[in-house]
């Protein structure tokens, strides 16, 4: 079994610089092929973990990428550096996603400084830890779904009336929305929430030729890890999958690839699960 380093992070949604060992979230060895030359993106969360392979992968398939990013300027430093070394335009916005005026804000200087948006990646997100429903806040549970599922809501307004057909949405959502997870009531009910939208929504643009999907991962070394488990849980973290380990970004961010491009013409609607072999839905 593989095992981390134990580690805590005091702040969410976590900073990647800080973690031991780094993910891998470089897309370093990820062979690219010009599936989405030309295109616009926009991706929350995009400074570290799932969001910063995603940022650097669409930029190695050709597209210019803004990325949101709530506090964390080094990491968001870092993939903009990496988006640039292939050759196109990097955008990091830093804000809070929970404000709707903010959203539409990130979509207008994402329009105006690409010419378009042809791809929303919602990403953004954060978790904290409860062993009981009634230690559950009502800030807590208003800045869960604020980030997770209104933000989410509000970038996807805001970005709708830019995206035309053959355009997409890829939404993150998790295994926790489907296994659940008895320290994660509230952040579960968010993922639930984000494959119930993704479903919806899929339904409701596909006669413009929108497609919506979504990629629910598995355990993933991400930042978020150590800013939500005690550092001794760090250290086991990603254990109880099938394979015996964590996932790398890098692992998951060829699903929403995939899903952004034209290779996936006709899925809409759907859920991929890289999740280290748990088997949903079977």
């Amino acid at each position: 079994m593989n095992s981390q380093p134990a580690q805590h992070q005091n702040h969410q949604p976590g900073d990647e610089t800080e973690m031991t060992p780094k993910p891998d979230s470089f897309m370093k060895e990820y062979k690219a092929a010009g599936k989405l030359k030309g295109k616009k993106v926009l991706v929350s969360g995009g400074d570290s973990g799932i969001g910063r392979a995603v940022s650097i992968g669409c930029a190695k398939e050709g597209a210019d990428v803004a990325f949101i990013y709530l506090d964390e300027d080094e990491d968001a430093a870092i993939t903009a550096e990496y988006i640039e070394k292939e050759g196109r335009k990097a955008l990091p916005i830093k804000g809070d996603i929970a404000s709707k005026a903010f959203c539409a804000e990130a979509v207008e200087k994402t329009v105006k400084e690409f010419g378009g948006l042809n791809i929303l990646i919602n990403n953004a997100a954060e978790q904290h830890i409860q062993e009981s429903l009634e230690d559950i806040s009502e800030d807590q549970l208003r800045r869960t779904f604020d980030t997770n599922i209104f933000g989410l809501f509000f970038l996807t307004q805001a970005a709708l009336k830019h995206l035309k057909k053959g355009d997409s949405i890829v939404n993150t959502a998790s295994i926790v929305a489907y296994r659940g997870k008895e320290v994660l009531m509230d952040y579960a009910a968010t993922k639930g929430a984000i494959v119930g939208l993704t479903r919806s929504l899929s339904g409701n643009l596909i006669d413009k030729g929108i497609r919506v999907n979504a990629v629910a991962p598995g355990p993933i070394w991400t930042p978020l890890i150590p800013a939500s488990f005690e550092a001794e849980q760090v250290k086991e973290f990603g254990q109880g999958s099938p394979m015996g380990r964590p996932g790398q970004p890098d692992e998951v961010a060829p699903a929403f690839i995939f899903l952004a491009c034209d290779d996936a013409s006709y899925i809409t609607g759907q859920v991929i699960h890289p999740n280290g072999g748990t088997i949903i839905g079977g």
